[in-house]
Formats: C-alpha cells, structure tokens, sequence
C-alpha cells in the first residue's frame, strides 16, 4: 500500500483541468446515453440502421426492438438490392439537442485533454506521477497493491500525487487510451472531420465500427469513473475533495 506520509499537493493546473475533464465527461455520459436512447443498436462496417442486422442492441428505449414498420420493399429487383420501409411507431427521438451539447462538451474535453497531454509531457507530471517508479515496477509490489485492493485495505489519501501502481497504471490507461480511442472515434463519426480525413474511417472499418469502438471506450471510461470515485471514498473522500479543488491537504 501507499505511504500517507508524504502530503503533496496537486498543481493548479491539474486541478483545473481535472474539473473541466469531469464536467466535460458528465456532459458527454449524459447527452450519450440520450444519443443512443434513440438508436440503441449498434453495428460492423460502414452502415447499419433499424433494417439491417446489428451486432447487438440495448434496451434502453422504447426504440429497443419496437417493430413499427411496414413492409419492407426494395428499390431496385434483386436480392442484393437496398430496402425501405416506412415507421409506424412514434420513437422516442431527442436527436437534435443531445448532438449539439454532445459535440460541444467533446471539444471542451479535446482541447483540455491536449492542454493536459502538452504540460503533462513537458512538465515532467507524467514522468513523475503517473509512470510507475522502479520500486513498483516488481511482481511482489503488484500483487501486494491487489492484494490490498480486493480486500479494500486502502491507505489514507496523501493529499495529492503521490500514486500506488494501480492508480498510476489507471490513470495511464485512461488518459492514453481510453480517453484520445474515445475522442478519436467520436469525432470520426463527425461528417465534416471524415471528410476532411477520411482515413480515419478506414482505420477504424466504417462509420458504424467506429461508433462501436465508441460505445466500448465510453464502457471503459466508465467503469474507471465508478472505481475512481470509490476510491476517493475509501481513501478519505474529505481530504481528497479537498486536494483537488483549493489544493490544501488537511
């Protein structure tokens, strides 16, 4: 476990752009889930809608599965031919404000996140807080800190950066992975940044499997939300809220 005895403080602009990153992703979960409230089936390849088979869908919505359709009829003879049909079902659809806030809350945490990356990088902060130091870079450490986490022995919150190897190994995979994987697929699904760099949907097989890919990251970004704030919990959450907003440590 983590030693308690050495309180640092976060520097502002950690702090600042841990805010605006959360803010930004509480906007994105929401206005997301509302997004895929209304087509809640998600696909492979370039195109998918209601008439086509999805790769799996959720119930989340009146949309799941709803059936209020007609007929389907093709366009052209053929088996290969494309097919319409014409709703009878009144969906639920929010479309129009959730996409517009969405985008918006994605710039916010693209920029931030970059700010973040450049004065990160530069800094030092994430070669001296987020990559493991030798002394926890061993087997015995690792399996001590799961030790101790599956049993929740969690050591009192330092007040700052000072990381176990989990949390440094969380932290790397969420601002290296998850969070630029799901920035990246989202703005692919953007019409005007596919055509300004469609190779971007060839990287990542269509329109309808980056919005998967999407789906996914969001999953994992996600889950390290809940553990992140369990662990403020368990930590000491008083004193945690407090390093991460004035900065002081008691």
């Amino acid at each position: 476990m983590q030693s308690p005895s050495r309180p640092l403080g976060h520097a502002r602009w950690v702090r600042v752009s841990h805010w605006i990153v959360t803010l930004s992703v509480a906007a994105l979960a929401f206005t997301g889930v509302e997004i895929l409230m209304v087509h809640p089936r998600l696909y492979w390849g370039e195109v998918g809608n209601d008439l086509t088979p999805a790769l799996f869908e959720l119930p989340i919505s009146r949309n799941h599965r709803h059936g209020g359709w007609t007929a389907p009829a093709p366009f052209f003879a053929g088996d290969t031919s494309a097919v319409s049909a014409s709703r009878t079902f009144e969906i639920f659809n929010q479309n129009g404000w959730g996409r517009s806030l969405h985008f918006l809350a994605g710039w916010a945490l693209v920029v931030t996140g970059l700010l973040y990356l450049l004065i990160g990088v530069l800094g030092g902060h994430v070669g001296r807080h987020l990559v493991p130091p030798a002394a926890q870079r061993t087997l015995a450490h690792a399996r001590s800190e799961i030790a101790d986490h599956l049993r929740l022995r969690i050591a009192p919150a330092a007040g700052g950066p000072d990381y176990g190897l989990l949390q440094r190994l969380a932290y790397l995979a969420v601002v290296f992975v998850m969070l630029p994987l799901t920035a990246v697929t989202g703005l692919t699904m953007s019409p005007a940044i596919a055509a300004a760099f469609p190779f971007l949907l060839t990287a990542f097989g269509g329109h309808q499997s980056a919005r998967t890919i999407h789906f996914v990251a969001f999953l994992g970004l996600m889950l390290f939300v809940g553990a992140h704030v369990a662990m403020v919990v368990l930590s000491g959450f008083r004193r945690q809220l407090r390093a991460m907003t004035i900065g002081g440590t008691t």
